[in-house]
């Protein structure tokens, strides 16, 4: 498997838009952590964003011999508010990014039954150039359970169009996430998400679901015990040869900068621990 660090360390758990840490600060992060790709998200570049940012970004990871594992080209996507699905409409413009930034997937976001002719149109525009999608397993979208997520990737029904595994939305939304999960869902994984959190009536985070109504819960570190079962979801990858992409998609830490360097790089040592030996990734 191969380990990436998402932009979103670099964000606070609500904010998303601007970024604590610059690309090169980002990136060097990566590196001494042992993290081998960034999975890029709008707080730092995004389809909004100059050619020449973008340019300087890829040569920028280049030498620092980091690869993008994937795209999340705009905030309404990170938001998954009710624009979001509009990049499925103006799908181009993220094929450009991630061709530009050398990214093989983009994450995409569908609300309603409505959004799905969309996604066959964008996977077919993506599978020309050899680009995947996918959607995270995300409340308040189609893909809050796996009933959903299944129904859903079978009515779209493209090879490209596949799931970002993600275990904390599962878990928000009651649904159980071990290995019988994860085979079930394997066909489609693309991508595996991880962040912690521990449910509780009297979290300091509280989140909407469409199947369960508001969610509290706290957030943990990822190699904080007591919260999402990391044991089973490696077993479940596992039993499945999985052997993509594993990304950390913990928010940044409200402490600041150096406390963020510090949990990136427990986190990888940990995860590093999880996934066993690795092939050279390039």
């Amino acid at each position: 498997m191969k380990l990436s660090i998402s932009a979103r360390i670099a964000e606070s758990f609500l904010s998303k838009e601007a970024a604590a840490l610059s690309l090169s600060e980002l990136a060097d992060l990566a590196v001494t952590a042992g993290y081998d790709a960034v999975c890029m998200r709008a707080s730092q570049i995004g389809v909004h964003s100059p050619p020449d940012e973008i340019t300087a970004a890829r040569e920028l990871l280049d030498a620092r011999k980091l690869s993008v594992s994937m795209v999340t080209g705009d905030f309404d996507i990170v938001y998954n508010n009710d624009n979001g699905p509009q990049c499925l409409r103006n799908i181009r413009s993220h094929l450009d990014l991630a061709e530009n930034l050398g990214a093989p997937l983009i994450r995409t976001c569908i609300k309603t039954p409505a959004d799905i002719s969309c996604a066959r149109r964008a996977a077919d525009e993506a599978a020309e150039r050899g680009i995947r999608l996918a959607h995270q397993c995300h409340a308040e979208s189609l893909f809050e359970t796996p009933d959903q997520i299944v129904d859903t990737l079978q009515k779209i029904d493209r090879p490209n169009f596949g799931l970002i595994f993600e275990a904390a939305n599962l878990d928000e939304c009651g649904q159980a996430y071990g290995p019988e999960v994860i085979g079930r869902l394997a066909p489609w994984i693309f991508n595996v998400y991880l962040q912690n959190q521990k449910l509780c009536a009297d979290g300091t985070v509280t989140l909407q679901t469409w199947c369960r109504g508001p969610v509290s819960f706290d957030i943990l570190q990822i190699h904080e015990a007591g919260g999402i079962d990391f044991d089973a979801i490696f077993e479940g990858l596992s039993s499945i040869g999985y052997d993509g992409v594993v990304t950390v998609h913990q928010a940044g830490s409200e402490q600041g900068r150096d406390h963020s360097v510090s949990a990136a790089t427990r986190t990888a040592r940990y995860l590093q621990t999880c996934i066993g030996p690795r092939a050279d990734a390039g």
